[in-house]
């Protein structure tokens, strides 16, 4: 890698910003208000901040590069070079395609996930970004779990999540305006949606322990685990009791408070 030397610009030492001069060699700050040397790029970063690269752990824009709108598909290789450039511009160079794997035809399932990341695996060498899978899963997609524990055995999940917005879709089912939406992003059409739904949830007594066993393939291939929207402390203690030590937006102060009691990320 060439040896960078950035002058002059503003960079984020510890808490403050302070003007200097900075020495990158390969991806390590090689010194901090230093000389030239024999850097072979010099970069005049006056007026400009120097700071950190943002590590974008739910990275689900690209969604919109996919599906701008309903009935409007774009290639998932295009869209996943235009996010790359949008996360570089806004100064993410960790990025974590937070990936949807539903009981959902379209956009959020499964058959989709898969095609996400061996797209990410294809044009990963090309993307600016540092780019990884964060596979979304929702809890109630229980045909999908023996491909997923299947993907997380391989090392293909960088991050994974248990989602559950089954109660969210039910309650929304009454709401002609939302109920509208997912249809629409589906493909079906309304009955056949109703259809799924109702035979989705008839499975609630099987999900518990899809989780678990989920949870037990995820440890042993230390792949880091995260709950999704807990809502109560007590759920947070279940997943962290599975090995689920991020809570991703836990709904209430509460919640998120016994979180960090526990230290958890």
């Amino acid at each position: 890698m060439t040896d960078i030397f950035l002058e002059g610009g503003r960079a984020l030492i510890g808490t403050e910003l302070v003007e200097t001069s900075l020495a990158v060699s390969g991806q390590d700050i090689a010194g901090i208000d230093t000389s030239r040397g024999r850097a072979r790029l010099a970069i005049d970063a006056r007026s400009l901040l120097v700071l950190p690269g943002i590590v974008d752990l739910h990275g689900d824009a690209f969604e919109r590069q996919m599906m701008p709108r309903a009935g409007v598909d774009f290639p998932i290789d295009v869209a996943l070079a235009d996010s790359d450039r949008q996360a570089i511009s806004n100064g993410i160079t960790t990025v974590f395609h937070a990936t949807t794997c539903s009981w959902e035809p379209g956009l959020r399932s499964a058959g989709n996930a898969r095609g996400l990341m061996e797209a990410i695996e294809r044009q990963r060498p090309q993307f600016a970004a540092d780019t990884r899978f964060h596979l979304r899963h929702e809890t109630y997609n229980l045909d999908a779990e023996n491909e997923i524990a299947q993907w997380l055995s391989e090392g293909r999940v960088d991050l994974f999540a248990f989602n559950d917005h089954m109660d969210g879709t039910v309650a929304d089912m009454a709401k002609p305006r939302k109920r509208n939406r997912m249809v629409e992003r589906t493909g079906l059409s309304a009955e056949e949606f109703d259809r799924l739904v109702e035979r989705v949830v008839s499975r609630a007594d099987e999900v518990s322990a899809s989780v678990s066993r989920l949870a037990a393939t995820a440890r042993a291939a230390e792949v880091r685990m995260l709950s999704h929207d807990d809502a109560t402390p007590a759920m947070r203690q279940e997943f962290r009791e599975l090995g689920a030590l991020i809570a991703e937006f836990p709904i209430n102060e509460e919640t998120a408070q016994a979180a960090a009691h526990h230290g958890d990320a």
